[in-house]
């Protein structure tokens, strides 16, 4: 047992001192051939460098020409000489443009699309109107949602009945003859149960949506599962939640509630389970965003700890539930009595860690206060904290009313049983929004947090878009005139700035132009804009990869002259 825990924690600790990720999501960063490029060879395959490895069984590539026929002879696969490549073989290519459109699923599981063209010269001619597949997704689809929810509520719910058993509610067997813990123990069974069936299905869910397959089609998904880094965190998940419950049970099955002290099998238990739990919390964080945002180690721990909290906190409340029938009548207000103020006691530790946890790792992730109202990520968090906020007003009037009424019953029992219906009613309101707010925190790690390029749109000297951009900007005693054509996203866009001073063109200036995701974090893109008329700078790109709001920084320096930015915030429609 203890070379097993060694090997866990080493494992964790492996994981932790990683190096944090420099991008968050699989952005493409060249291709073969070039975007937009023209090539007088027919190629015989286009390969696709990404940021990061991806799995080619769950990525699809296309290339189709102006008529729109496929043009591939086969599947994406990895390249044999970088990991973070993919290959797709081609047919006989004759002269003419072909569009390229790839999907892949980064490694915290948000699917990722894109397009690009490319012509086969030397007559290619003019580039055709493409009707490009839609470029937008979300792994926050309904169906999705709901199982991941689901497996969030019973993994924590059931961490949280174990601890309310085990260590909580203990002592009612000791203080109140005749009552008994069965109630809670089956709660916990039930939880634990239910989180071991849900949590696979949602993998093959999941699974089934990044292979674009029916989830009914088991042999062709399962064999997907674990092909995801995302997939292998939550197979992962299952098979550490499986130990914590087989921890659990002999915890449970050693423990004798009615002695004082603990034998050291029961300690010894006690502290497997419990360390077989906070194994359990820490892979969701190394499963999803917070394994994937700078500082990491810091993130993973405040990822875990609003777990942890949250686990003591929806566990205790359900277990209360459970408690509350299950003693008899005569001895309900005793027994409640004895458990209310402990549970009080470690709900309340746990809303303040909660709460703490909660508002550090919103630091981490959003890169403006503007963020948690002008993105569907920060409004999702404003919804979690107005739920949190309503919860924290029913465990107040328990704190203040009914955990009082309940002690001081023993020396007026006239307060018992109005005081129990109380806690009744208030703990049944408060569990729902609890498992509420805890929908919502599935809604939040099913969306990408906003980019950190988002701080520096506040300094935007205009927001241009959606359609061609025409837009003059006076800066540092330049007046520059941008254009953006076609201004679509999966397409070759012209980008051009025409800087005057004093109505004379400034020649000879370096001009570059840094392309920013606003949306999620998809890294940077920075093109040098060539002089191609007196003072006109002019550079055409496929930087525009996705649908949404681009920051676009125009960096110029004139020849003699200081160095300035211009930040312009777009919008490209698909």
């Amino acid at each position: 047992m203890r070379r097993r825990v060694a090997l866990g924690l080493a494992a964790v600790a492996s994981a932790l001192a990683l190096p944090a990720a420099a991008w968050a999501h699989a952005a493409l960063l060249r291709t073969v051939p070039s975007a937009s490029g023209t090539v007088n060879t027919p190629p015989k395959e286009v390969r696709l460098t990404y940021t990061e490895a991806v799995e080619p069984r769950f990525a699809i590539v296309s290339v189709t020409d102006a008529a729109g026929h496929q043009q591939t002879a086969g599947t994406p696969r990895r390249s044999a000489t970088d990991a973070d490549t993919l290959v797709l073989p081609l047919k006989n290519l004759s002269e003419g443009w072909y569009l390229v459109y790839w999907r892949v699923i980064s490694v915290d599981g948000h699917p990722v699309r894109g397009a690009f063209t490319f012509a086969v010269g030397p007559n290619a001619g003019p580039a055709p109107q493409f009707v490009i597949p839609s470029i937008s997704e979300t792994a926050a689809t309904p169906t999705l949602l709901v199982a991941r929810w689901l497996t969030f509520l019973f993994v924590m719910a059931a961490i949280g009945l174990f601890a309310l058993r085990i260590a909580i509610a203990r002592p009612v067997v000791r203080r109140v003859g005749g009552s008994r813990l069965r109630a809670i123990s089956a709660a916990f069974c039930v939880a634990a149960a239910l989180a071991l069936v849900v949590t696979p299905i949602y993998v093959l869910l999941a699974t089934a949506q990044f292979a674009l397959r029916s989830w009914y089609d088991l042999g062709a998904v399962t064999p997907l599962v674990r092909a995801s880094a995302f997939g292998r965190g939550y197979i992962d998940l299952e098979l550490t939640f499986a130990l914590f419950t087989a921890a659990a049970l002999v915890a449970l099955w050693v423990d004798r509630p009615e002695r004082e002290r603990r034998s050291i099998v029961e300690l010894l238990s006690v502290a497997g389970a419990g360390v077989a739990a906070g194994a359990v919390l820490v892979i969701p964080g190394l499963a999803g965003h917070a394994a994937q945002t700078s500082p990491r180690v810091w993130s993973l721990l405040f990822d875990w700890t609003h777990l942890a909290a949250g686990s003591l906190w929806i566990g205790g409340l359900i277990g209360l539930l459970a408690l509350w029938p299950s003693l008899p009548a005569e001895l309900r207000v005793r027994g409640l009595a004895v458990s209310v103020p402990r549970f009080s006691n470690v709900a309340f530790v746990s809303v303040n860690v909660l709460i703490a946890s909660g508002v550090a790792a919103t630091i981490v992730h959003l890169p403006t206060v503007s963020s948690l109202w002008q993105t569907s990520y920060g409004k999702t968090i404003l919804v979690k904290v107005g739920l949190l906020g309503t919860t924290m007003l029913l465990a107040a009037m328990n704190l203040l009313r009914t955990k009082p009424h309940l002690v001081a019953a023993v020396e007026r029992p006239e307060l018992g049983a109005p005081a129990a219906a109380l806690l009744r009613r208030l703990v049944t309101v408060e569990a729902v929004i609890v498992a509420s707010v805890i929908f919502a925190a599935a809604v939040l790690s099913s969306l990408p947090p906003p980019a950190k390029a988002l701080a520096e749109a506040g300094n935007a000297a205009a927001r241009v878009g959606p359609g061609p951009v025409t837009q003059t900007v006076k800066q540092n005693g330049y007046t520059l005139a941008f254009r953006v054509d076609p201004n679509r996203a999966a397409q070759a866009n012209s980008f051009t700035v025409g800087i005057t001073r004093g109505g004379r063109p400034v020649q000879g200036a370096d001009v570059t132009a840094t392309f920013a995701m606003l949306d999620m974090e998809m890294g940077q893109q920075a093109y040098n804009l060539a002089e191609s008329a007196p003072g006109v700078y002019s550079r055409s790109a496929p930087a525009l990869v996705m649908v949404g709001h681009w920051g676009i920084s125009f960096e110029v320096q004139p020849r003699g002259g200081q160095p300035f930015d211009v930040l312009l915030v777009d919008r490209a429609n698909g």
